[in-house]
């Protein structure tokens, strides 16, 4: 069942506009995985494992516009501190990334 949440819960999850700037397999990841580098404007660079690998290849990424949760604590991944989460759709083919479908400057908040 779907938990209703108040507007004031959602305003507290920090989504924010990046740019994937590098890519490379995650060698030691348990499933198939990339370590991402995100360009988040004001924010910095930061890193992101994800299991994207069904959907993307790798030099595909680079320039790939997304967006990411930039306000959860980090999350050690094997041997790789993931610092953010690029969000995506799990559908039956693998994970596809959310976008935008306009320019919009790195480091944007969703609103």
């Amino acid at each position: 069942m779907m938990e209703i949440i108040d507007f004031e819960d959602f305003n507290k999850v920090d989504i924010r506009s990046g740019k994937i700037i590098e890519a490379e397999d995650f060698q030691n990841a348990k499933k198939p995985a990339y370590k991402l580098k995100i360009d988040l404007g004001e924010l910095g660079i930061k890193n992101s494992s994800a299991q994207i690998t069904k959907l993307y290849r790798k030099e595909d990424l680079l320039g790939k516009k997304v967006l990411a949760v930039v306000n959860f604590k980090p999350k050690q991944v094997a041997d790789f501190m993931s610092e953010v989460l690029v969000l995506g759709i799990e559908t039956e083919d693998g994970v596809v990334l959310l976008t935008t479908d306009k320019e919009v400057p790195l480091g944007k908040k969703v609103s």
